[in-house]
């Protein structure tokens, strides 16, 4: 214990920043899915228009991720997610001059191209400042903050809506990104040049060996299994998160009658117990991983056990109760979030630092593909069926599969042998 006071503690405040740039970014995203069932009594349009509204944003965020992780690898994190968040935050606020599937789609397009700056950006910001036994905790502490944001989108945007407008609350919490970036501004340096760490911590956080400074080029990164590994699981699992984030508010309207005055708490329990499968999900396989075990088993052994708890989301849509509708949705949210802390980790595992942000990049672009696919395919088989039955099958039968895949791909978790020009 003395030993941990002496390190230091200011590379926490460094996760606090991008957790609440995390923060900010899913109550972004999420404003459209609450205000859902109002804006499609308004605006006009049915299952198939909202598939495509949702597919806009995804389309953008691959495109997105498929070329800022080399902007921010190059230009560093710094820079790279100043106007990663500061974009993204005049994306949101342009949703309120939308008045057409179209204006909606539009804005969903240029939010997603900017929001694909955040992942890369806070796991290259966690591989810089802490070593690789602290960055799954790290990383679940951080990525918790697409929970919180998930539980205060709820709260405030209903009531801005029923008070003020839609549009109103599109505008409010759209702002307060720049808040976030004077702050980010203020405090944020790379941690061999920042003023305010004292040498002892920053000796702990460089204590791992020292990476290649050299660029890497993207066809040495698609040469490595462990990429295709990180991509495949990213494409499989990535799509289910999103499905929750838009869907889940439409699902419980649809199927319990709950409407926008009454769908907080019911949001609000699910992302809570989300939270907390986070920072679990991240802090099992570092607990493992300093007890002695192997990166390589510490990492799977949560993951699996992700993968097996999201299963028994695949009898919600056959209970009339909404409570165990919300218990079951819950127990997979918390479960996809600590399975998405430990595979984020596994590229600061595999991969040296200078290329991280580029296999998230990457990555994220494969889950914002897969997003895309399921985002259109809700569309259509609601619109057909009515029926959320399929839908939900897909959800608890994903993670397993992404899992064997992952063990198939790489059996252990080696560093990738990178070339560096």
């Amino acid at each position: 214990m003395e030993e941990k006071l002496k390190v230091g503690k200011f590379r926490w405040t460094i996760v606090l920043l991008i957790f609440l740039a995390t923060t900010i970014n899913y109550i972004d995203r999420q404003v459209i899915g609450i205000l859902a069932p109002i804006l499609q009594k308004d605006i006009g349009w049915d299952e198939i228009d909202y598939g495509y509204i949702v597919t806009a944003f995804q389309a953008a965020y691959a495109i997105g991720l498929l070329v800022v992780g080399r902007i921010i690898d190059r230009f560093g994190t710094k820079i790279g997610y100043t106007l990663s968040v500061f974009g993204w935050s005049i994306a949101a606020m342009g949703h309120a001059a939308a008045t057409t599937v179209f204006g909606f789609g539009t804005a969903r397009f240029f939010l997603g191209l900017s929001e694909a700056g955040n992942f890369p950006a806070a796991i290259k910001t966690v591989a810089e400042w802490f070593p690789k036994k602290e960055r799954a905790f790290a990383t679940g502490l951080f990525n918790s903050g697409s929970n919180v944001g998930a539980i205060i989108a709820p709260l405030v945007v209903p009531w801005i809506a029923l008070t003020y407008g839609w549009q109103e609350a599109f505008i409010f919490t759209g702002a307060i990104g720049f808040i976030w970036v004077f702050f980010w501004w203020l405090l944020y340096e790379r941690p061999e040049i920042h003023k305010r760490l004292k040498q002892p911590e920053r000796e702990y956080i460089q204590s791992d060996p020292t990476d290649p400074t050299v660029k890497i080029p993207w066809t040495s990164l698609l040469k490595h299994q462990q990429t295709w590994a990180f991509a495949s699981a990213k494409f499989l699992t990535d799509p289910i998160w999103w499905f929750y984030l838009y869907w889940v508010p439409k699902f419980l309207f649809n199927n319990y009658g709950i409407t926008l005055d009454k769908i907080g708490p019911p949001l609000i329990i699910i992302y809570i117990v989300a939270d907390i499968g986070s920072i679990g999900g991240g802090w099992l396989s570092s607990t493992l991983i300093k007890r002695g075990w192997s990166i390589n088993r510490g990492r799977k052994t949560a993951m699996l056990l992700c993968a097996v708890s999201v299963i028994p989301i695949v009898m919600v849509s056959q209970t009339s109760n909404i409570w165990v509708a919300v218990a079951l949705i819950s127990l997979a949210a918390a479960a996809h979030q600590g399975w998405s802390a430990n595979l984020f980790t596994t590229a600061s595992d595999l991969f040296p630092r200078k290329a991280v942000a580029s296999v998230v990049g990457l990555g994220g672009m494969a889950g914002a593909i897969g997003g895309m696919l399921i985002a259109t395919a809700a569309g259509f088989i609601l619109q057909l069926t009515g029926s959320y039955i399929a839908l939900f099958i897909i959800c608890g039968s994903t993670y397993l599969i992404a899992w064997i895949i992952f063990n198939y791909l790489i059996p252990n978790l080696d560093d990738a042998q990178v070339k560096f020009e």
